[in-house]
């Protein structure tokens, strides 16, 4: 009678996962995999060809995870890339080995950022013809203005050089888009 394969493919996925939030991109290795998920590198090695596979199944479930994150929050504001601005923003706070994986990585897998942040939901997109239907005469152009400061500041967070509330970043983005408009 054959051996029952006691570990499975979503729990190395999971434990890859944990992994990532706790410790960054960096530290997911077969060793410390293997340790995180009580097993040797054998099983990581039966299901994956390669590590660079597994970290490409990682990257996917972090970009549903953000994607699940995006959706968690009711939209506050009609004045277009706030809501999706703040979101971005606190995840970037609230998850940064994430956020640096998948959004500060130069490997995305074909994907691009735009393509990261508009997600299956199409938030981007959303966003872009809500500008338009409030008068912006060049909505794709409006976008990417606002994507580089709420970028930015996003990514001050994980140095500690980004400090505002959750009001005062909705208010600070507002004035970005009625100033770049």
């Amino acid at each position: 009678m054959a051996r029952k394969e006691s570990i499975t493919k979503d729990m190395l996925i999971n434990a890859a996962f944990t992994l990532l939030c706790e410790e960054g991109a960096e530290q997911v290795t077969a060793r410390k995999l293997a340790a995180k998920a009580n097993c040797s590198t054998q099983p990581i090695f039966r299901i994956y060809k390669n590590m660079d596979e597994l970290i490409e199944e990682l990257f996917a479930k972090a970009c549903d995870f953000f994607q699940e994150y995006c959706g968690r929050f009711e939209k506050k504001t009609v004045a277009p890339f706030v809501h999706l601005g703040s979101i971005y923003i606190r995840f970037a706070a609230e998850h940064k080995n994430l956020f640096e994986f998948i959004f500060l990585s130069t490997e995305r897998f074909g994907r691009s950022m735009y393509d990261l942040v508009n997600g299956s939901e199409g938030y981007v997109g959303k966003e872009i013809q809500s500008a338009a239907l409030h008068g912006c005469q060049n909505p794709s152009e409006l976008f990417m203005k606002m994507w580089i400061f709420i970028h930015g500041a996003a990514c001050m967070t994980l140095t500690g050089d980004y400090d505002l509330s959750e009001d005062e970043t909705v208010q600070m983005i507002k004035e970005c888009y009625h100033s770049f408009r």
